[in-house]
């Protein structure tokens, strides 16, 4: 299933993410895992203290790259709008969701402060870079100075966590598009450079 080239760690943190997100924590078993990295009995507790631990680092990669990839696509060329406008229109596997949003629907990672921190910390730098991507605009004359750069970051990453809510519940990526378009156009409506 693996790389032969991948260490048994990283095989142990793949195999975890992947659980992660299929079954959430408690649906995670020690065993689960093993069974999927291919790993032998004492492999987690060589390599770590033990579920919390190996979760935690499971975690901890799925949120870089989560943040990665939302890095690459809003630091990319473009304007302002178009590169919020890429973000939102990414490619994602929509019907399987956001691994980063649905860790925060998992009641055993939210209570533990340690398990949540990357998460809550991820959520804020891709908000943060949005809205310092909307102040940009607001500088550059191509959004409305009325605009609040914070307020639209966090209606962009509710239309992103939503949309897999409602596209979820559908069956459809039709419920995400539909979102993104409507928020998008909302934006275009702030926008001063309509020109373009």
């Amino acid at each position: 299933m693996y790389s032969d080239v991948m260490s048994t760690s990283d095989r142990l943190i793949e195999s975890t993410r992947e659980l992660l997100w299929e079954r959430g924590y408690v649906g995670t078993s020690p065993k689960a895992i093993l069974e999927r990295a291919e790993a032998g009995q004492g492999s987690m507790y060589h390599h770590f203290k033990g579920k919390p631990d190996l979760a935690l680092a499971a975690i901890r990669r799925t949120a870089e790259e989560l943040l990665a990839t939302a890095e690459g696509v809003l630091d990319g060329p473009g304007t302002p709008y178009e590169r919020i406008e890429a973000y939102l229109r990414r490619e994602r596997d929509v019907l399987r969701g956001c691994p980063i949003g649905r860790l925060t629907m998992d009641p055993d990672i939210i209570v533990s402060d340690e398990l949540r921190a990357p998460v809550d910390a991820t959520l804020d730098r891709i908000r943060e870079r949005i809205a310092g991507i909307v102040e940009e605009g607001k500088e550059e004359g191509q959004f409305a100075p009325s605009l609040d750069g914070e307020e639209i970051a966090a209606a962009v990453l509710a239309t992103v966590q939503g949309g897999y809510v409602l596209a979820r519940a559908s069956g459809s990526p039709a419920s995400f598009d539909t979102g993104v378009r409507g928020l998008l156009s909302l934006l275009a409506s702030a926008r001063t450079d309509r020109t373009a």
